[in-house]
């Protein structure tokens, strides 16, 4: 399979920004001359491998910042040059992003805290009367916003992800939105999402794709996919900076309730408020994340500049790496929904026989310098399921995983150690 290949996704937008595509190398993420101690001691350079938590600060990113910050202002409605300015690199940001993600020329694109809150935000602008439709694989950001939800049970191939929305959508009347992922925070894999828009489509309802863990690996195009919303995080993206995004159709979010009620999503206010029936600055009162905007936009110039065959090149050597490396260790087990050979982005969950999945994150932690997630990653029907353990809250170590994951930064000798690493652990209890 070529590397960009990628399951039911589709060209990456053109730029509206001043970046060449595939013209600069691979950028540089802050903190990769990081030392941490370990036991006895020592000093060693960090091996993040919990980029599916939070990405480090790419180099581009942090500099748009600093530029930004000896004129930051207020934006919208100052008259003083900064304001102007400030308020400029602001709308510059949404242009940007709406371009990253291949978005239609009307589409909304709001600037939120993160996914959860972009899926909270949706949620409360659905038509009344809504039934939502979500996969118990989902993460909890995608599970949980909804009024009135049908929960779909995870499906043991793609084609049936298919079928169960299918029939599902089928028997629901009224207004109804499909949620899906589009590359697991737990497992990495890639989900059908073009052939669940065509389904949601079929029948009348609209699809809303959380592509937290997809954009900062793959290129999306919202409009080739037929996508109705994205949501996604800045934090995931290389810019931890305080930002997410929603991106959509304007109806559902110009109809709905104002996100936060506040200066800025009014237009006029006596002895009732008059409401922007535009859906940006309805939902965006107060004064908004402009550095956290400003950032998401660098971080998306900076990846289109790359180009996406050398980040994904460079990523689907090292995952194979790490995923040999596991699977030659005795005892470590790689958690997958529909197998090895389904197309996915830089995250593996794996358990290890005899430890707990806590025992195991502090170990790699303060013996070998290497970060990692352990626990139930916000997914716990679907931990649950990849276990089989039938319960299991956050805190029981015995229905918890191990999660390493990688990206820009990670390095070739970050994998060596770590299945190394692994490989030491097993011997112990042997």
């Amino acid at each position: 399979m070529s590397t960009l290949t990628i399951f039911n996704s589709a060209p990456a937008a053109e730029t509206t920004s001043a970046v060449t595509p595939g013209t600069r190398p691979i950028p540089t993420v802050l903190g990769t001359d990081l030392e941490v101690p370990v036991k006895g001691g020592r000093l060693v350079g960090y091996a993040n491998l919990d980029y599916a938590a939070s990405a480090p600060c790419l180099e581009p990113v942090s500099a748009a910042v600093a530029a930004a910050l000896p004129a930051y202002s207020s934006v919208h409605r100052g008259a003083g040059y900064a304001s102007q300015l400030t308020t400029a690199r602001y709308e510059q940001a949404r242009h940007t992003v709406r371009a990253f993600v291949g978005a239609r020329p009307d589409d909304a694109v709001i600037f939120t805290r993160n996914t959860t809150d972009a899926t909270n935000l949706l949620a409360g602008c659905l038509p009344p009367g809504t039934t939502t439709v979500v996969f118990d694989t989902e993460h909890h950001a995608s599970l949980l916003p909804w009024p009135s939800s049908v929960r779909l049970a995870p499906p043991a191939f793609p084609g049936e992800a298919v079928r169960a929305a299918d029939e599902a959508l089928a028997g629901i009347e009224g207004p109804k939105l499909l949620v899906v992922t589009a590359a697991s925070n737990v497992t990495g894999e890639l989900w059908p999402i073009a052939a669940l828009a065509h389904i949601a489509h079929r029948h009348g309802a609209r699809i809303l794709v959380d592509a937290a863990q997809l954009v900062p690996h793959r290129p999306l195009n919202l409009t080739a996919l037929d996508l109705d919303y994205v949501a996604f995080s800045g934090h995931k993206l290389y810019a931890p900076f305080g930002a997410g995004v929603l991106i959509g159709r304007r109806d559902w979010l110009a109809e709905g309730e104002p996100y936060l009620k506040g200066g800025g999503a009014v237009r006029s206010v006596g002895e009732s408020a008059e409401w922007h029936d535009d859906p940006e600055p309805r939902h965006e009162a107060g004064t908004p994340n402009v550095l956290g905007a400003i950032a998401l936009a660098a971080a998306c110039d900076a990846l289109t500049a790359t180009g996406w065959n050398a980040l994904v090149n460079e990523e689907e050597r090292l995952i194979a790496r790490l995923r040999s490396g596991l699977a030659s260790v005795e005892g470590v087990r790689e958690l997958s929904l529909w197998g090895d050979d389904h197309p996915r982005v830089g995250i593996v969950s794996f358990t290890v026989a005899g430890y707990s999945a806590r025992e195991v994150a502090e170990a790699l932690s303060s013996e070998y310098g290497i970060g990692v997630r352990d626990g139930k990653f916000c997914a716990h029907p679907f931990v649950r399921h990849l276990l089989g353990t039938a319960d299991g809250g956050c805190e029981d170590d015995t229905a918890s995983a191990v999660r390493a994951s990688i990206g820009i930064g990670s390095t070739q000798e970050h994998v060596d150690r770590l299945v190394e690493a692994l490989r030491d652990l097993v011997r112990r209890r042997s």
